[in-house]
């Protein structure tokens, strides 16, 4: 598992990598100070055509800035396209850091 302290908004995070039934990887905020999660970066849409190294990022409501965080931080790249989901539009991004984890949510 890779883990790495970042910043959104009030909280110092770490992330937690793991994987969606699908085999998508998640990405899981947890506060750093308490251990209790903050918020998962990511998002699951089945029928969206990814690759194995792209993620979906949720960058609105109780998310907006996410995007941006993992972006400063190194761990994904810029918007590669947008799909939408309803109201608003997931972005896709190429995630920079290699991740090991067996664990699923």
């Amino acid at each position: 598992m890779l883990n790495k302290e970042i910043k959104f908004n009030e909280w110092n995070c770490t992330l937690n990598y793991s994987t969606y039934s699908n085999k998508r990887t998640a990405i899981e905020l947890i506060d750093a100070e308490d251990g209790m999660p903050i918020a998962v970066a990511t998002v699951n849409i089945p029928d969206a055509s990814i690759e194995s190294d792209e993620v979906i990022i949720k960058n609105w409501s109780e998310n907006e800035g996410i995007r941006e965080a993992l972006q400063v931080a190194g761990i994904i790249g810029p918007t590669l396209r947008k799909i939408p989901t309803g109201f608003v539009l997931a972005t896709v991004h190429k995630l920079l850091k290699d991740v090991d984890d067996n664990s699923s949510i």
